[in-house]
């Protein structure tokens, strides 16, 4: 029987299909001929290599007794899933820990937190409170923040200094 969507969310349709067509005894081949369609592309979509598109969703629903859009609300929310998991939501850090104004001369709104990563860094290293460090440590990881913070020979404020020996030497002992 074919779970509920609400307790399936995230998994990739040819997953539920592979175990559904197993569970049947219908070969991938067989299943393929009745719907009218090929069967590598069944057999890409139980190895989870293609996708469903709403033309198989309807198929597949009518032959498998199910809705018409079940396997496209799969389909959409393993698509959600997999995004989120690529860290869409991390292309900046937790805004809510870092103070805009130790951004004062740029508008907080436009920064690129990948491309102006080293001065980014700098900036919360020489002028950043404790909590502020930590989120940019925690959002570039110590790896990136120590090469990126290897070429800069400007530091003028000794908190700079101070911040980068406390801070990312701390963390490895």
């Amino acid at each position: 029987m074919i779970p509920e969507i609400s307790k399936i969310k995230g998994i990739h349709p040819g997953a539920v299909l592979k175990r559904e067509i197993k569970q049947r005894g219908i070969k991938s081949k067989d299943l393929a001929l009745w719907i009218g369609e090929h069967a590598q592309t069944i057999s890409a979509i139980i190895n989870e290599r293609r996708n469903i598109n709403p033309g198989l969703s309807i198929k597949l629903g009518k032959i498998l007794g199910v809705e018409k859009d079940y396997f496209m609300h799969l389909q959409a929310s393993f698509d959600v899933k997999k995004l989120q998991s690529k860290n869409f939501d991390q292309k900046m850090p937790n805004l809510t820990k870092i103070r805009r104004v130790l951004f004062w001369d740029t508008d907080f709104t436009k920064i690129d937190w990948i491309k102006d990563r080293k001065a980014i860094i700098k900036r919360v290293f020489e002028r950043g409170n404790p909590l502020e460090i930590k989120e940019i440590i925690n959002f570039y990881g110590k790896d990136t923040i120590q090469k990126e913070l290897t070429g800069i020979k400007n530091n003028f404020l000794p908190s700079f200094r101070h911040n980068l020996v406390k801070y990312l030497e701390e963390e490895t002992n």
